[in-house]
């Protein structure tokens, strides 16, 4: 049953990782923009709430979409879950659930008027999403080891 699904189950893995990946790569400089903003100001407050809507409005429900749907490819094919390069990409996708997590604690303190790490990090941070996506699709793609 699931294998006649497969490629419908894969359009609808594939619009998720792109809105969670749209958001993992906004939400790091949308805090750089909230350091470089007034304490208590007016743009801080806009920053929370742009920020609590990408996390909770998008990037959360497209994290778990991409992990149901993904699932569900395995559950579909389970041969893929063996193969070095599906390994090496799951590892990467739960690395890149970890920066969500990294970023998700990260609102929270930015929500209470903190101001976590330095500008600077979060400039550097704006781009571990997308070096992880490089290797998770290459992995997809070009399957090597496999």
């Amino acid at each position: 049953m699931l294998v006649s699904l497969y490629p419908w189950i894969k359009v609808v893995h594939i619009l998720a990782v792109i809105a969670w990946m749209a958001g993992m790569m906004y939400l790091p400089r949308l805090y750089v923009y909230h350091h470089q903003s007034k304490p208590g100001g007016e743009a801080e407050g806009l920053y929370v709430q742009m920020e609590r809507r990408l996390l909770k409005g998008i990037m959360n429900p497209a994290m778990i979409a991409t992990w149901i749907f993904g699932l569900l490819m395995i559950a579909a094919i389970p041969a893929y879950g063996s193969q070095p390069w599906f390994i090496i990409k799951f590892l990467a996708v739960i690395s890149m659930s970890g920066v969500h997590g990294f970023y998700s604690a990260s609102y929270k303190k930015f929500a209470k008027g903190e101001r976590p790490r330095t500008e600077k990090f979060w400039r550097i941070m704006n781009e571990v999403p997308f070096l992880l996506l490089i290797l998770i699709v290459i992995m997809v793609i070009v399957k090597p080891f496999g």
